[in-house]
């Protein structure tokens, strides 16, 4: 029992670290954005946006997207939206071109959406035209000043920028919520903190920004089921800055069912193990060299699902030697599964308020937020031993028009 207790707490000491860090570095980050806060140098100069949508079967969606992206507040002769279309068996090319975008076929073999992006780059390369690139996916919705926002970042200097994500669908059920509650931290305790650290926010997918001689002259290879973070973590690697353009914001259509959930985050966990075998070493080393922080929290970020799953079979190994050994429950660790659960509420709820969200539209999400987490174990569990992961279709079915979305 003994030396269960040592290895216990050794592990308990390395986790609470990897922990503090993030709750150290995400409130320092805070107050100092908060203190040296500026808003970007305005200037008059416009630049040309290639906008890249990659769709299957979109034919609910996509409409609305680019709906929202005819009107943006933006020159429209400076914005071209390409919506790449793959493996579709609807209609989706013929919503596309009803609703004035440019709908093209990817000829080539599609097994991810990173395979749809590359040839998106590839076919856009010769555009001498085009400034730089953002990427949405068909489910999206577009604020009407993202664009200028990203000129914003542009002209500031910035050459790879991501957004506020947002949700489409908040209230729709625990899940749509709990995505929610999870990118509006994400938004505050990583992207915006780090903007106050002088670090990198990270890419999630959609609603980014890259400008295209990066994209020119490094290409756009990727080899994990996560493209977004596998860049991001190139981006720490190279010394690329990562803006956080807060007021440029996405709306995402979040799952609903726990099952296209378990789905959607077994396939994250998948790709983030994928990442930390071929970059966490990388990164490592260049942040002993480069004194950088971009390339620690792309290391810790990548190992993620590895923490959660040692934090877990931690306190497992302990629970079952305790009940081996013949010793109860005390009474103490029941009350710190309580407080567990009541920092994991105090967490969306501080959130929620700082960034006047509205609670209402929410509320199912923050009570069921620690299971949303907790969920998450399992799901780790099976992406550390599954090798390879088909990427699957996330089905999108909810037809939402900007006007029509409500978090506030």
């Amino acid at each position: 029992m003994e030396v269960v207790l040592i290895i216990y707490r050794i592990i308990s000491y390395i986790t609470l670290i990897y922990g503090a860090y993030y709750v150290v570095s995400g409130v320092i980050g805070l107050i100092l954005e908060k203190i040296k806060r500026k808003d970007l140098k305005k200037d008059n100069k416009k630049h040309n946006f290639a906008i890249i949508v990659a769709a299957r079967n979109e034919e609910n969606v996509v409409g609305n997207l680019i709906d929202s992206l005819n009107n943006l507040n933006y020159d429209k002769d400076r914005i071209n939206t390409y919506v790449f279309i793959n493996n579709t068996n609807d209609n989706t090319a013929s919503v596309v071109k009803e609703h004035g975008a440019k709908a093209i076929d990817v000829t080539v073999p599609v097994k991810t959406k990173a395979d749809v992006l590359s040839f998106a780059f590839d076919y856009l390369k010769d555009n001498k035209s085009i400034d730089a690139y953002i990427v949405f996916d068909a489910d999206n919705v577009v604020h009407p000043d993202f664009v200028m926002h990203m000129n914003d970042a542009l002209n500031n200097g910035y050459r790879v920028a991501t957004s506020f994500r947002d949700a489409k669908n908040p209230s729709d059920s625990w899940i749509s919520a709990s995505y929610t509650i999870f990118y509006y931290i994400q938004n505050l305790f990583f992207c915006r903190s780090r903007m106050g650290m002088n670090a990198n926010a990270t890419v999630t997918g959609t609603g980014f920004m890259v400008k295209k001689e990066i994209i020119d002259r490094d290409g756009f290879v990727t080899y994990s089921l996560t493209e977004d973070m596998e860049f991001a973590g190139q981006c720490a690697l190279k010394g690329e800055k990562i803006y956080y353009a807060e007021k440029a914001i996405t709306y995402d259509e979040y799952p609903t069912k726990f099952k296209t959930s378990w789905k959607q985050r077994k396939r994250w966990s998948v790709g983030n193990i994928q990442c930390m075998k071929l970059y966490f070493i990388k990164l490592i080393k260049n942040f002993f060299k480069t004194g950088k922080i971009s390339n620690l929290d792309m290391s810790c970020n990548f190992s993620g699902a590895i923490f959660q799953v040692i934090v877990y079979a931690n306190i497992g190994m302990l629970r079952v030697s305790n009940f081996i050994v013949g010793n109860p429950l005390i009474e103490q660790d029941y009350l710190s599964w309580i407080f567990g659960y009541l920092v994991q509420i105090f967490i969306p709820i501080f959130t929620i308020i700082y960034l006047r969200k509205n609670i209402k539209y929410l509320w199912k999400g923050i009570i069921l937020f620690p299971l949303f987490v907790l969920s998450w174990v399992p799901i780790n569990i099976i992406a550390l031993f599954k090798k390879d992961l088909k990427w699957e279709e996330i089905k999108h079915d909810r037809s939402i028009k900007l006007d029509e979305i409500k978090t506030n």
